[in-house]
């Protein structure tokens, strides 16, 4: 082993702003040892490069993950879901309320420039080998060249502006300020991702077979392209002209401005390209479940919406009559595909079967009856934002003007006579007739739990209720209650037990998928105005001509709407630029709840201060089974104070990245330690 190539690894990392103080699992000096050898020995053998990228791959979990651990998972407190763990909340708080002093917070800034040390390295060395294919040689360094962009991607998503690394191995010989890094303008590793996942998709195949299903393919490239493209044409970093605050103050060491200052609607059609890139791939499409006219317990039957003249008698995608809409959504998320199965997946982190990733999330969804914690839930806010069946928005006040109190919970022979096919006896009629994602994603009071691969029967086919007293009901003393008295169903499979000789079904990571591609398509194209047109270049160098096209936004989104089960909107809705924006926002909130995309979403929106600024409420989890009715009340939730501040639009750096890398500034609203 070269002693050249262990400090050439310290050196870099050095430059990369990361301290070697920390997170030792992955940045000791003895790992350099076992992994570097030298470079000539590593990148001649299959195996070893094998290995090199694996690890690489392995930098996308821990703090990198969409959905689990809970102090990895931005969704808690974003308005939509309540983690009530006593044992990780206080780290999600440190950042939600503005203390930084928890090491798990920067965590991701370390993985993620040590994936794009790994990356570069690979990329630089694998030409070498003498064991791989030429095409092989070419499929690892597209790989590479992918994971290092999407490192870069989860950087750019939650601090801004990062400096981008030269691609070459910093000289052991450069000064201590000369392996030092500014931050790169937004639109700068913007560009970068852009280029870096164009060329990896030239190299990248089209799928990938079961055994290596979590590996980039083409489609991943495009995707988080477009991704990234989406999020620099939004208001974050595309403030429009009235827009009262732009960032002036986010700047490098030499004062130059990071984030845009002007409005360019270009971005838009360049954001609208990039998705059409990945739909006109013809490779994925949404994931549909069969129409069923027998069911059980486990698998019930499909419940029909309500009947829709344009819908109800056409196949998918132009209606709903030969799907079951509650099962194709469910079956996404809750390990009855696997990956390679689900044309929808885009990419994916593969089967996560580690207790700190997604059955985490779903033993701590799980009621304490079937050995789960019992401890994840949703807001009141996000329990609303379910439409009715028809399509027709919520209203609470509707239901309590209408509904006589004393008929507002289903009745025994209202349940017999199946009236509300989704609820079983003694529920609340505010959870009847929603729409199928509602069912697929809600555990309200009373709502039918299966546990079906439990031993024993009395295991099995259960409603569990959160009353105070019940046993999934607030408990003093403990943190295995829900604070909202409104449980999560989504991840959940119908065999999930945990208890009883039962067990967790392994679930698939989705961590980008083909309802995001539709949604952001015809969000992109919404934003054009009417009448303008741009010429801009697709990923393989064409030229194509976008505009603002109400027929493309409405094949997009109706194809996700008709899929749940939900017609699409009017043609007024997609007329009106403005009308139009708020029904997208809407549909993302309710498509992608749990999914770790609203935390993100309501910033590159700047709606974030209006909406995690408001107060969450839930149900009244004091009151006992006697006082039921009193338990559907708003009460707002105690002890959880809502809040946001400008410093919470990107994350800060902690002071010793800040002395590693001296040319290194802080987010704006954060401590600089100067």
């Amino acid at each position: 082993m070269k002693k050249k190539h262990i400090l050439l690894a310290i050196a870099f990392s050095i430059g990369l702003g990361v301290s070697l103080s920390s997170c030792s699992d992955y940045l000791s000096v003895e790992r350099f040892f076992n992994d570097r050898q030298s470079e000539e020995k590593i990148f001649k053998s299959k195996q070893f490069t094998e290995e090199w990228l694996a690890k690489c791959y392995g930098l996308l979990n821990g703090s990198n993950i969409e959905y689990g651990l809970i102090k990895f998972t931005l969704s808690n407190y974003s308005d939509d879901i309540i983690f009530n763990e006593s044992d990780g909340a206080v780290n999600y708080n440190a950042l939600k309320f503005g203390q930084y002093d928890n090491g798990w917070v920067n965590d991701s800034y370390i993985r993620c420039y040590e994936g794009v040390r790994q990356a570069s390295i690979m990329i630089n060395n694998v030409d070498i080998n003498e064991e791989l294919t030429k095409e092989e040689i070419l499929d690892k360094k597209a790989q590479a060249r992918f994971l290092r962009a999407y490192f870069y991607w989860l950087l750019l998503r939650r601090y801004g502006p990062v400096p981008l690394i030269p691609d070459e191995t910093i000289s052991i010989d450069e000064t201590y300020i000369g392996m030092s890094c500014p931050r790169a303008t937004y639109d700068e590793v913007v560009d970068y991702i852009d280029k870096e996942m164009i060329l990896a998709a030239n190299d990248l195949p089209d799928r990938r077979d079961r055994q290596n299903i979590a590996r980039a393919t083409k489609g991943a490239a495009l995707a988080v392209r477009a991704k990234v493209l989406l999020y620099s044409a939004s208001p974050l970093n595309n403030p429009l002209p009235n827009d009262p605050d732009k960032f002036t103050d986010f700047v490098d060491d030499q004062g130059r401005i990071l984030m845009s200052q002007t409005y360019d609607e270009s971005k838009w059609a360049r954001a609208a390209a990039a998705a059409k890139d990945v739909i006109d791939l013809g490779r994925y499409e949404l994931h549909i479940a069969d129409y069923q006219d027998k069911g059980d317990n486990t698998y019930p039957a499909t419940v029909k919406p309500p009947y829709n003249a344009k819908y109800s008698t056409k196949n998918f995608p132009d209606g709903w009559a030969n799907i079951d809409p509650f099962e194709s959504y469910r079956s996404i998320f809750n390990g009855d595909l696997y990956a390679n199965e689900n044309e929808e997946l885009i990419f994916t982190r593969g089967n996560n079967s580690l207790a700190d990733q997604v059955n985490y999330l779903v033993r701590n969804q799980m009621p304490t009856f079937a050995g789960g914690e019992n401890r994840h839930g949703l807001t009141a806010k996000q329990c609303d934002a379910y439409d009715m069946a028809n399509g027709d928005a919520f209203n609470l006040q509707h239901f309590l003007d209408t509904c006589d109190a004393s008929k507002r919970f289903v009745t025994e022979d209202e349940y017999k006579a199946g009236k509300y096919p989704q609820l079983r006896p003694n529920v609340w009629k505010e959870y009847a007739n929603r729409e199928p994602r509602f069912y697929a994603s809600v555990a309200f009071s009373g709502a039918f739990w299966p546990f079906a691969s439990a031993k024993d029967a009395e295991y099995r086919n259960q409603q569990i209720w959160y009353y105070r007293g019940n046993k999934e009901g607030r408990k003093n003393g403990s943190d295995k209650w829900i604070p909202t008295g409104i449980g999560m169903m989504k991840f959940i499979n119908p065999n999930d037990c945990n208890t009883n000789n039962g067990k967790i079904y392994d679930k698939v990571d989705v961590a980008i998928r083909y309802a995001d591609i539709l949604l952001m398509y015809a969000e992109a194209l919404n934003e054009l105005t009417p009448g303008n047109s741009y010429e801009v270049t697709n990923w393989q160098g064409e030229t194509m001509v976008v505009s603002r096209n109400t027929e493309e936004m409405s094949k997009s989104v109706s194809r996700v709407r008709i899929r749940a089960g939900m017609p699409d909107y009017e043609q007024e809705v997609y007329n009106d630029q403005t009308l139009f924006r708020k029904k997208l926002m809407h549909e993302r909130q309710v498509e992608f709840m749990g999914e770790n995309q609203r935390y993100h979403d309501l910033r590159r929106w700047k709606n974030v201060a209006i909406e995690e600024s408001e107060q969450i409420y839930g149900c009244n989890v004091l009151m006992t089974e006697a006082t039921k009715e009193r338990f559907y009340e708003r009460v707002r939730v105690e002890n959880l104070q809502a809040n946001f501040s400008r410093k919470m639009y990107f994350w800060p750096i902690l002071e010793r990245e800040l002395q590693w890398n001296r040319r290194m500034t802080q987010a704006p609203g954060w401590e600089t330690f100067d």
